[in-house]
């Protein structure tokens, strides 16, 4: 739906009697070529006010939210628009003073008109104005250059500019004032938080919940908490996705006693078949179809079979170790980070559930009463793309125990020559499929597979189709995000070491792997890591899921 705002105001800006009154509009370029598409910029000015706007809010065709800027002798005032009901502003009398600019000798003739030029740097950006004194009034396309005269050109880095095309003189300066007084605008960081939330949908999923270790945790009508209070689960509606829209996951987390890097992961839970995980959450692991590769262990839930469907996997991450709750612990020259800060684009395995109701849950796999605090959001922004296919998503494997402490068994399938074996079928063709891969090794000391580089292989029907090798060298760059971390006599700290695709205090990236196209029917997927023998009461084991994606 579109939008129109006229600013009404107790701040008599239409009274330009005995002045001049005139419209400027501008167009940009990029490159010397005319940008497509663009909404030109049309600038009212007269000796001592300016109002910059667009052609399309001027015509009632612009979305929310809308921003207009009002300049008044000093005042610097911008208003915006962000849903029917709700106007927000900011005003500056100092901004406009503190510009500066270097007059440079030279001069051109920008449609019939004698300017000068000026320059200045604004965030490592050089921006030349050419502007005019000859109609005798002070505008420009921006904030910036307003008190030099008529800006006709600004020419950012050589290769942007903005550029007057058609000056015209009018009867009367547009109606525009605001009815609010100067105690009422809001500072200019509020100003601009507020614009910029209201740009897109935010979701909020989990605020501060605590995700912890013990023996009754207590669930209320919002969050259903289960595994001793290590995994909660919250049913929300996702909004629509508008076509070519964009959905982010952000996750934050703090220590609230557990000192150690766990294991945290965000997912949905699917409820397509007569089986879903959620009958484990509720009535324990054993009621979960056991996958079984021949090593004598029972895994339950990790593999899609025709009656059930594993969770689907939206972010895995990885707690530091105590941050905020361990921040007491001091080192010199070391500031710790406050909270751990997670965000990842999931809008291929999310865009085919627009407006659907669907269970989300959250776990860190901890023993420790006190645990950690976490907040998860969604949030959905438009692009000005409007393509988007039509698309399948199904989960077929997720071997992360995430009912650890509901007595689930860890990923040790991977000691035998079949790996991960799991048979699908497709009910249709499926064109352009992808795999969204994650994997992450973990346990043991020195030898054990999370300090060991080891190839994950991919096959389909028994043909390999990829293979690469998980590995993370970058940890050391997270140190301050891990004041419970261990120093050793060689200097380094535990948080340092490079692991199998992850740090602590980090989230783990998708892989995607092309499988082409592929027929309806049945079809075999499988996965093979060398994973690393046990010693003494340490192991490895592999945290893998897997999510297809095809047109």
């Amino acid at each position: 739906m579109k939008y129109f705002i006229l600013f009404c105001t107790l701040i008599t800006l239409n009274s330009s009697f005995g002045q001049s009154n005139y419209k400027i509009t501008y167009t940009k370029s990029s490159n010397g070529k005319l940008i497509e598409k663009q909404d030109p910029i049309i600038v009212f000015g007269t000796l001592n006010k300016t109002y910059i706007s667009t052609e399309m809010t001027l015509n009632k065709k612009v979305e929310f939210p809308i921003e207009q800027t009002i300049i008044h002798g000093e005042n610097y005032i911008q208003f915006a628009q962000l849903n029917k009901n709700k106007t927000i502003f900011t005003m500056d009398s100092l901004a406009l003073s503190k510009q500066h600019f270097d007059l440079i000798d030279e001069s051109k003739k920008i449609l019939g008109y004698n300017c000068k030029k000026a320059k200045t740097v604004v965030n490592s950006n050089t921006i030349e104005l050419w502007y005019t004194n000859d109609l005798k009034i002070k505008a420009s396309p921006t904030f910036l250059g307003q008190k030099l005269g008529l800006v006709l050109e600004m020419v950012r880095n050589g290769n942007y500019s903005i550029t007057a095309t058609k000056v015209e003189k009018i009867k009367d300066f547009p109606s525009l004032s605001f009815d609010e007084t100067k105690e009422n605008a809001l500072d200019v960081m509020t100003y601009k938080d507020l614009v910029w939330k209201s740009r897109f949908t935010t979701i909020p999923v989990f605020k501060n919940e605590t995700i912890n270790y013990v023996k009754e945790p207590v669930a209320n009508d919002s969050v259903l908490r289960f595994a001793n209070g290590s995994v909660i689960v919250r049913k929300i509606k996702l909004p629509t996705i508008p076509p070519g829209g964009k959905v982010f996951l952000d996750v934050k987390e703090q220590s609230n006693g557990d000192a150690y890097d766990r294991t945290g992961s965000v997912f949905i839970i699917p409820t397509d078949k007569a089986n879903s995980f959620m009958n484990g959450l509720e009535n324990g692991v054993k009621v979960l179809p056991v996958y079984y590769n021949g090593n004598g262990k029972q895994y339950q839930g990790i593999a899609a079979t025709e009656t059930y469907t594993p969770l689907l996997e939206l972010m895995r991450f990885f707690t530091p170790f105590g941050i905020k709750k361990y921040n007491t612990i001091k080192l010199k020259d070391r500031l710790w980070e406050d909270q751990a800060y997670y965000r990842q684009d999931i809008t291929e395995v999310v865009q085919n559930l627009s407006n659907t109701e669907v269970m989300i849950g959250a776990s860190i796999g901890n023993y420790d009463a006190g645990g950690h605090i976490v907040s998860v959001n969604l949030t959905v922004h438009s692009e000005e793309t409007t393509e988007s296919k039509p698309t399948n998503v199904i989960p077929l494997f997720n071997s992360c125990n995430v009912l650890e402490m509901a007595g689930q068994e860890y990923g040790t399938l991977f000691n035998t020559e079949v790996g991960l074996e799991v048979i699908f079928s497709l009910e249709k063709d499926l064109k352009n499929v992808r795999l969204r891969y994650i994997s992450t090794g973990h346990g043991g000391w020195e030898n054990g597979d999370e300090f060991l580089p080891k190839v994950n292989t991919i096959l389909l029907d028994g043909e390999e189709i990829f293979h690469f090798t998980p590995w993370r060298e970058d940890c050391g760059a997270y140190r301050l995000y891990n004041p419970a971390s261990g120093v050793f006599t060689n200097g380094l700290s535990s948080s340092d070491y490079s692991r199998s695709n992850w740090c602590p205090g980090t989230a783990t990236n998708p892989v995607y792997i092309d499988l082409g196209n592929l027929k309806a029917g049945s079809h075999k997927i499988q996965v093979k890591i060398p994973q690393g023998t046990p010693e003494g009461t340490s192991f490895s084991y592999w945290n893998v899921s897997g999510v297809l994606i095809g047109e």
